[in-house]
Parts: C-alpha cells; sequence; structure tokens
C-alpha cells in the first residue's frame, strides 16, 4: 500500500503525518531532525488545516478519516478515548469502565501508550485517577499545553 508523509508545524513541535490512500495511519510528535517527503496528499492537506483550527481555538473536532494499526482491543481503547468530549478528562479507570471493562485500567493505559495518531485520537484527555496529569508518550509539557488549549477554547 502506497505511504503519504508530511512533516507539519505546531505550537508545540514538529509532527510527522502518514496517510494511505484514504485515511491517516499515523502522526506524531518528532523531537529530532529527519528528512521525510512532503506530500502535497490531499488527506494530509486536510489534517494540517484541521490542526491550524485546533491550534487557532476554532475546531474541536476532526474530521480526517482514521485507520490506525492496532490489536481489535487496542483499536477498541482508540474509539473509547475518541468518545471523551473536548476540553474534558477522564482517569485511566473511569476510560476502561467506559470501554466496557472496568476490570482493565492497567490495559487500558498500555493501549493508550501506543495510540499511533495524537491529539486526533486524544489520549491526552487521561489523566491518572488522583487528578495528577499523568504521563504522555509526546512529553507531559505537551500534554498540559493540549489541555489548557481546549480549556481555554470553551471559555
Amino acid at each position: 500500500m502506497l505511504r503519504f508523509s508530511r512533516i507539519i508545524s505546531t505550537p508545540i513541535g514538529e509532527m510527522i503525518a502518514v496517510a494511505e490512500a484514504d485515511a491517516l495511519v499515523y502522526l506524531d510528535f518528532v523531537d529530532e531532525e529527519i528528512q521525510s517527503e512532503c506530500s502535497n496528499h490531499p488527506l494530509l492537506l486536510q489534517l494540517e488545516q484541521e490542526l491550524n483550527e485546533y491550534f487557532s481555538k476554532r475546531r474541536q473536532i476532526f474530521t480526517v478519516p482514521l485507520s490506525p494499526f492496532g490489536t481489535p482491543f487496542q483499536k477498541g481503547i482508540w474509539e473509547t478515548l475518541q468518545k471523551i468530549p473536548f476540553g474534558t478528562t477522564l482517569s485511566y479507570a473511569q476510560e476502561a469502565k467506559l470501554f466496557g471493562n472496568p476490570k482493565a485500567t492497567r490495559a487500558v493505559a498500555n493501549a493508550n501508550s501506543k495510540n499511533p495518531i495524537s491529539i486526533i485520537i486524544p489520549c491526552h484527555r487521561v489523566v491518572a485517577s488522583d487528578g495528577t496529569i499523568g504521563g504522555y508518550s509526546g512529553g507531559v509539557w505537551r500534554k498540559e499545553f493540549l489541555l489548557s488549549l481546549e480549556k481555554k477554547a470553551l471559555k
């Protein structure tokens, strides 16, 4: 399957986006300089526009089609993440309950950590049960930025 990639600049760093013909399969932060094609595939241009709108507080819902690679369990968790409303947070335990398996808190956290599509599949909206921010593969400072951005956009 053909893949297309594009580097997208955001206020919190460069991101690499990868799409197949009809869906986004990967979006994550890159902290080191990488060499990558900068495809003008329509889906990647749409993604860049939607991310710009998100960071400008003009978009709360993304419309880019997604097709993340993962196990059926991981995909179920990632679908659950997309049900967390913009500007709100859940604990891992609450996410496990929403997923339909309240005893799977650790497995849910593990699946969140393997989320291949940052921001759009909003694992940044999941926090520790004690209310602390918890971890984030893109860096805790980015998670704090995203949560703050969403709260300010709601005001």
